[in-house]
């Protein structure tokens, strides 16, 4: 099978490479910018791998929305098999995209879009079609999970570990979809599309590490406790889901604790085959890559598609899940949430732990707070 690349940036150049040197696939003409095209199997015009007859799929590792969307329609509509890495993209557009495929006839894959080299959907596709599917979520984003690592095993402060990850390449020049928690929250909603049919559109929330201070650090890793940012999401009894990313205080020995520098750590749980973790590196050149390839492999072997035909875009409703949280705020605000426990009180700032209070109530009074002016962290505690 013959493919077409989009892109060749950090990841096209791996995807290229391993084409070269993959059995039953070939590598086909690159897409570059124009004045780019220095070599004989770049090219700059969408056009010439549409028309191409001799181009069997076309991989998509650029990123963005656009013109990602309008040069994916084409290539399906050129009957040319579509698998991409770009999770905003299937964030977006993905059913649109499943729905052009379908009736294209060709495969949509994208199990590179979520946990990099990590076959989080992939596994979690199959899974939906025997078992059902009661949860999803995990430590999605290397990024952030790198600097939690750097923060809480050398003492960095923020600024100093997202320095750090940039200079390793696992950070962006503009890190923010990474450390507000965008970047995992794409990846929820494409786990929940593949597990219940349903990409969450509206009823997101997501916070991520931008409020954490080595402070903050300090005082949990006192208490045995190790932050890490985690995607999660539920399906209720009466199909509403959940679905949302936050900070989450664990225990030390617990096993999201154990995810050290740049690895994701997936999840699932099946009514039958009961909780599934696979952790692996999360980003980066060749993880990513070899996602990408292991979907091309897969359409050999006939795999279509990986939302269900009939997946629709939905919204997602965080109003029934609970949890204590950990939160430091001001404390001329203290009685915002009500408290189980004051932590630490220095006459100007508390640190308490809440009763049980929704996911939803936590991220409005918190966004309500910064409004306001005030500096406010919080995270889950997990406590089992």
């Amino acid at each position: 099978m013959k493919v077409a690349v989009l892109g060749y940036g950090t990841v096209g150049v791996g995807v290229y490479e391993m084409l070269k040197a993959a059995k039953g696939l070939e590598a086909g003409p690159v897409l570059v910018r124009p004045g780019k095209e220095n070599e004989a199997f770049k090219v700059s015009s969408i056009e010439k791998i549409t028309e191409d007859p001799s181009v069997d799929a076309v991989a998509e590792v650029m990123g963005g929305v656009e013109p990602a969307f309008t040069y994916a329609m084409a290539a399906i509509r050129a009957g040319k098999h579509f698998v991409t890495s770009n999770k905003a993209l299937v964030a977006a557009k993905g059913v649109e995209l499943n729905r052009a495929a379908k009736e294209a006839g060709v495969s949509f894959l994208f199990s590179a879009a979520c946990g990099g080299g990590v076959p989080f959907l992939h596994n979690l596709a199959r899974a939906a079609q025997t078992d059902e599917i009661l949860s999803v979520g995990g430590i999605l984003n290397g990024t952030t999970n790198f600097m939690l690592d750097q923060m809480q095993s050398t003492g960095k402060d923020y600024a100093a570990a997202l320095k750090e990850a940039q200079e390793l390449g696992y950070a962006e020049a503009d890190p923010t979809a990474d450390v507000t928690g965008l970047d995992a929250l794409r990846k929820i909603m494409l786990a929940c599309a593949v597990a219940w049919g349903v990409l969450p559109q509206d009823g997101l929330l997501n916070e991520g590490i931008d409020s954490l201070s080595a402070a903050d650090v300090k005082d949990f890793m006192a208490r045995g406790r190790v932050c890490r940012l985690v995607a999660s999401g539920q399906r209720a009894a009466d199909g509403r889901i959940s679905a949302y990313v936050e900070p989450v205080l664990v225990r030390a020995g617990d096993a999201e604790s154990a995810v050290l520098k740049n690895y994701n750590m997936a999840r699932y749980e099946g009514k039958n085959a009961g909780p599934i973790a696979m952790i692996g590196q999360g980003a980066g050149r060749y993880p990513t890559a070899s996602a990408v390839l292991r979907d091309l492999s897969g359409i050999c072997a006939g795999e279509a598609a990986m939302f269900p035909a009939d997946c629709v875009d939905g919204s997602a409703d965080n109003s029934a899940a609970k949890h204590a949280y950990y939160v430091r705020l001001p404390k001329a605000c203290g009685d915002l949430f009500p408290a189980a426990e004051i932590l630490a009180d220095n006459g100007e700032e508390l640190r308490i732990l809440t009763e049980e209070i929704s996911v939803q109530k936590m991220h409005e009074s918190a966004a309500a707070l910064r409004k306001a002016g005030h500096a406010v962290f919080f995270a889950a505690v997990r406590e089992a």
